[in-house]
């Protein structure tokens, strides 16, 4: 495994990102494990999650699955970069409850204090706040945080779905306060979804941000899918369905996956190989059901992409340009 340092920080993270987020909705508390083994394994050791994932009544499950193999020793703490969320109310749904969710001074403390005791751990490596909070002035945010790197809860604070100029408003506001500020921004970024190139990954690279990209395979489009449906091994369904809906989007796709074809390669490797090869980019979420699943990913570290194939995907899915002159008409 290939690592690298977290932004601006010393900490030493794995190019890949372990996320969580199919822990207890698709994956249960043994497959979890076993799939937390085979990462420890391999050389990950950058896991993600966030409070709420779990989802509806199950809010919070993730990180109790995560925090149960904490529990069963062997060090598997102390071999951990753990970063995870807060952002969303923690209330079951339709009983949601003012000051339990966002970013207020009150609801940092609480959450922090819920993920620990799920978590299973007395300290949480990067503390994400999962969306921007338009009502909370970034004052209050850093000096909530503040209190909790200063009472060893948390170390350091990342950010995660922040266009750039939130990015700069925040590390403007803890620079101005004698802090380190976000360290990291975790955003959509992908071959076929590019816009964090314009503002949000030079923003987090003027700052020193390290750029977690999720989403890495575009909700699985960027995996092979129109093979997977013309051999039957897999019916598209959901968003990848509604995206192959449209014409243009399918021969896009069509393009990508007969270029790999041609030179021998598997689109969802590619995928990650490419994301690992742009500048600023710390490393990508992968999110496996399985511990197979992960190997397909592990190769991806090691993929290293041709300047002839990085060009070909540069023409199939093309980026914004390099900002200013990306917003000239």
């Amino acid at each position: 495994m290939k690592y690298t340092q977290l932004g601006r920080t010393g900490l030493k993270v794995s190019r890949l990102v372990l996320g969580t987020m199919n822990f207890g909705p698709q994956t249960d508390e043994a497959g979890s494990h076993a799939i937390m083994n085979a990462a420890i394994d391999a050389g990950i050791n950058f896991f993600d999650t966030a409070n709420v994932y779990g989802w509806g009544e199950n809010k919070g499950r993730t990180e109790e699955i995560i925090g149960s193999w904490f529990a069963r020793g062997g060090d598997r703490r102390d071999k951990v970069v753990l970063g995870t969320k807060v952002y969303g109310n923690m209330a079951p749904d339709g009983n949601l409850w003012p000051n339990h969710d966002r970013l207020s001074a009150v609801n940092i403390r609480r959450s922090v204090e819920a993920s620990l005791k799920r978590l299973n751990t007395d300290y949480i490596d990067l503390y994400q706040f999962h969306h921007i909070d338009r009502h909370t002035p970034f004052d209050e945010i850093w000096q909530a945080i503040d209190v909790l790197i200063q009472q060893g809860k948390i170390l350091y604070a990342g950010s995660s779905n922040f266009p750039g100029y939130k990015i700069a408003q925040a590390n403007e506001t803890a620079a101005r306060r004698g802090m380190l500020g976000l360290v990291s921004e975790q955003c959509l970024y992908n071959l076929a979804e590019r816009r964090a190139e314009m503002e949000v990954i030079p923003a987090a690279q003027d700052y020193g941000l390290g750029v977690i990209p999720w989403s890495p395979l575009h909700g699985g489009l960027l995996g092979g899918v129109i093979k997977k449906e013309t051999e039957g091994a897999r019916r598209t369904t959901g968003r990848s369905a509604d995206a192959l809906a449209n014409t243009d989007v399918r021969l896009q796709i069509q393009a990508y996956e007969d270029l790999l074809d041609k030179h021998g390669l598997k689109p969802g490797e590619v995928a990650l190989a490419w994301l690992l090869s742009r500048p600023g980019v710390t490393g990508p979420i992968v999110g496996p059901r399985t511990a197979d699943q992960l190997d397909s990913a592990l190769r991806a570290v090691e993929l290293d992409l041709s300047a002839e194939v990085l060009t070909e995907l540069d023409a199939i899915f093309p980026g914004p340009g390099p900002s200013p002159e990306a917003f000239a008409w």
